[in-house]
């Protein structure tokens, strides 16, 4: 059995195109892959090569693919992700077109997205609703409801507004702009975070029709549903803090704070109704629980610039400079006064009664007030310097790039 690493069958002078085949067990329908991309090289006079990335194959993938007129980069780490991450990094071509290597996609397409790259995209996307989905070669659940909801919610969350099909496998990118996105997934989610990167930093991208077609009847899937499903959602969700945390707490410190305004003074009577403290305590909860969620999200950006997950387009930077910890800190002292403050009126006010029973309605609000102070103030105080420690990771990592490009 041949197991030879990157085992070359094509030249890689000058190379246009490299065409990456991410391979697992795909003895049936690898062949055929290979030989359509290469006929349509030929054809379309595109000077170019097929990678296929071997995950650990077993069935005989690697003799296929040698014979087959491919080039065989070895991939020991296990992941489709990891697979492509390899295959692209150790390619030879200016572009480069990923596709699975199951036989669903047409690889005599090639050229439609190799236009696309000379024209100066960045990305060419393929979109199957578009180019046309035979009968039966993607469930229903998917093809009507799970894609297009999930693309949608990329779209509105990575700005990525050209982009129809999130999760078409076959595309083509310029390497260097892809590599400069320094993507990092392993599994599936590989292919969502090119896209979702590539539209955070705004790299342009069109969109190609192509066709999906049947598995080949005896291959089991690799892909499942509601697994899959759910680690693309909790993907778009890791990857939008101002979506999963800023905005809704903001929603929920807004609404907290106007309810404690209007019920701190006194209760409220609307109708036969009565609000009081028991529902100034709900918005006291709001507006601790609200505020936690923008220091969160804002902790979360910062820390996605600093490992680079998120291109350093933010206004938050401000963040990380020492006199903005000084004055969080400031802050937190502030907050902490006014909790203390409030805390000793109402023991005040206790103690005039002897420390027995007090006219509820009015003290439960200090109370209630001054733990909101205090809370605050604590939040506050140690996400000033989890900001500064932010700065100390961001510098780290920038040196070893500095390191490493040297």
């Amino acid at each position: 059995m041949t197991n030879t690493l990157d085992h070359v069958a094509t030249s890689h002078s000058s190379l246009e195109l490299s065409v990456v085949i991410p391979c697992l067990n795909e003895v049936q329908t690898l062949g055929k892959c290979i030989e359509k991309a290469l006929q349509c090289m030929r054809e379309e006079s595109i000077v170019g090569e097929v990678v296929v990335a071997d995950n650990g194959s077993t069935d005989g993938s690697i003799e296929v693919a040698i014979e087959s007129g491919a080039r065989v980069v070895n991939v020991p780490t296990r992941g489709y992700g990891a697979a492509l991450a390899e295959g692209i990094r150790r390619a030879s071509g200016k572009y480069v077109i990923m596709g699975d290597a199951d036989g669903t996609y047409d690889f005599s397409h090639l050229r439609r997205f190799v236009d696309e790259l000379r024209r100066g995209h960045d990305i060419a996307m393929g979109n199957r609703f578009k180019g046309g989905i035979e009968d039966g070669a993607m469930p229903p659940t998917h093809r009507y409801f799970g894609n297009p909801l999930l693309s949608h919610l990329g779209r509105t969350f990575f700005r990525c507004s050209t982009v129809g099909d999130f999760y078409c496998g076959l595309r083509g990118f310029n390497r260097e702009a892809i590599l400069r996105l320094e993507l990092q997934s392993d599994g599936m989610e590989f292919a969502l975070e090119m896209i979702a990167k590539a539209g955070i930093n705004g790299l342009s991208i069109a969109e190609v029709p192509t066709t999906l077609s049947k598995d080949a009847k005896e291959r089991v899937p690799h892909l499942r549903t509601y697994r899959d499903g759910w680690r693309s959602l909790r993907f778009f969700l890791s990857m939008s803090p101002h979506w999963v945390f800023t905005l809704p707490g903001l929603i929920l410190l807004s609404m907290g704070l106007l309810g404690s305004a209007v019920l701190f003074p006194g209760s409220l009577q609307i109708g036969e109704v009565v609000f009081d403290y028991h529902t100034l305590t709900y918005c006291v909860g709001a507006v601790v629980i609200g505020y936690q969620a923008i220091l969160l999200g804002t902790l979360s950006k910062l820390i996605m610039i600093a490992v680079g997950l998120h291109p350093n387009i933010t206004r938050l930077d401000f963040l990380r400079k020492r006199e903005t910890t000084e004055y969080l800190i400031w802050s937190a002292g502030g907050l902490t006064v006014l909790g203390i403050a409030l805390m000793l009126v109402s023991i005040w006010k206790w103690a005039a009664v002897d420390f027995t029973d007090i006219t509820l309605h009015v003290t439960i609000r200090l109370v209630i007030g001054s733990v909101m102070c205090l809370i605050l103030a604590s939040q506050t105080y140690m996400a000033a310097f989890f900001f500064s420690m932010i700065d100390i990771i961001e510098r780290q990592r920038k040196l070893r790039l500095r390191a490493q490009a040297g």
